[in-house]
């Protein structure tokens, strides 16, 4: 079978990046081949204190930049610029997710390098995007959340919460790699490059477009239900007699009947009045949840999740992080930052080559980028 792997070989990326999600896209973009040269402040990402530890280096870190070089510039410095400006008229694609403006100001847009580079894609990410009063607020991923609603469809009844993954960092980094592919077909049709810009709150929008249409033409956003659903019963989490909890979720009336039959014991609760139908199920659900806690209190988790597998009914174990850490499905990957061995789950495309792990000391690259770009 064919495997993916090296398909960027041969493009440079320059990326003016920090925190995660031009790095998770720079990441991505290094995995597939490509040459990214990572250009950082002179005192660094400030990602790289983000944790202490891989030995007193920042484990996240690690895992967002492997795979990269690393170059220290200040950018107001003349020389340093002059450096960055001969890395971009060779680059094939420029990241950058910079306050809105500051690339431009620097004389680095894209319609500016153009001018010596006509192939230049040029990304720029930013919180809310680059006019008017958007361009003016400071955007971290937890407050996009709160920003666009996410946080509010998001916890129990009584609490709105975050999502406790950088969502809206990571799904901004993952659009920022899909459109730069999207620009490089684009480009090999045309043989010029374009601007592509992209704003945290339209990534993560988009992706609130589900409660955003139920509020818009059903009668309401759903309500925040912690791991419940807004309308499906039974569907949630049940605690087994072990003190474990499973989560479980019943999409249909066939499998609501082998539930009854097969993990219940109690097959005639699949024609009881109260759950005929799923409208009648959810009506009732306390009463349902009641019935299946309590034959649930009876059994292991073990024992719990091998009745619901062998009856076909989707369930999975309430995990946390250690569990997952030891997960059977996990498959994990290295990244090697100074003399320390990061592990961590891998990326979920797989290249032939397998992940770059190396990831590179705070401006590593420095000088031989400056010697090959014209500045010894």
């Amino acid at each position: 079978m064919e495997e993916l792997g090296d398909e960027l070989d041969g493009l440079l990326v320059v990326s003016l990046e920090q925190a995660v999600a031009a790095p998770y896209c720079g990441l991505l973009l290094a995995d597939a081949g490509a040459r990214v040269i990572k250009v950082e402040r002179p005192d660094g990402d400030f990602a790289r204190g983000y944790d202490a530890g891989a030995d007193g280096q920042s484990a996240i870190f690690a895992w967002l930049n492997r795979g990269k070089e690393s170059a220290c510039l200040d950018l107001k410095n003349a020389d340093d610029l002059g450096v960055m400006r001969a890395m971009l008229r060779k680059a094939d694609v420029f990241v950058s997710n910079l306050a809105p403006g500051a690339v431009a100001r620097m004389g680095l847009s894209g319609e500016d390098l153009r001018a010596e580079n006509a192939g230049l894609i040029s990304v720029t990410l930013s919180g809310y995007g680059e006019d008017g009063d958007a361009a003016q607020k400071k955007a971290y991923d937890f407050l996009v959340q709160g920003e666009t609603g996410v946080c509010s469809v998001t916890g129990t009844p009584e609490q709105p919460s975050r999502v406790g993954v950088s969502v809206t960092d990571l799904s901004t980094g993952l659009t920022a790699y899909s459109a730069v592919l999207r620009a490089l077909i684009k480009r090999g049709i045309t043989g010029r490059g374009m601007d592509i810009k992209l704003s945290m709150f339209d990534v993560v929008a988009d992706w609130m477009n589900m409660p955003l249409l139920q509020h818009r033409y059903t009668g309401g956003a759903p309500k925040r239900s912690g791991l419940q659903h807004s309308f499906v019963a039974p569907y949630g989490v049940f605690t087994c007699g072990d003190g474990k909890q499973v989560l479980l979720s019943i999409q249909n009336n066939r499998e609501f009947a082998a539930f009854c039959d097969q993990v219940l014991g109690q097959p005639d609760l699949a024609t009881d009045s109260r759950f005929e139908q799923n409208p009648d199920r959810y009506a009732n659900r306390a009463v349902l949840d009641d019935i299946v806690n309590a034959v649930f209190a009876k059994m292991s988790q073990g024992d719990v999740v091998a009745a619901l597998d062998t009856a076909r009914i989707a369930n999975a174990k309430l995990n946390d992080v250690a569990d997952l850490s030891e997960h059977p499905f996990l498959k994990n990957a290295q990244g090697v930052i100074g003399g320390a061995h990061v592990e961590m789950a891998a990326l979920p495309v797989r290249s032939k080559h397998g992940t770059k792990n190396a990831v590179p000391d705070l401006g590593q690259h420095t000088q031989a980028v400056k010697a090959e770009f014209g500045i010894p």
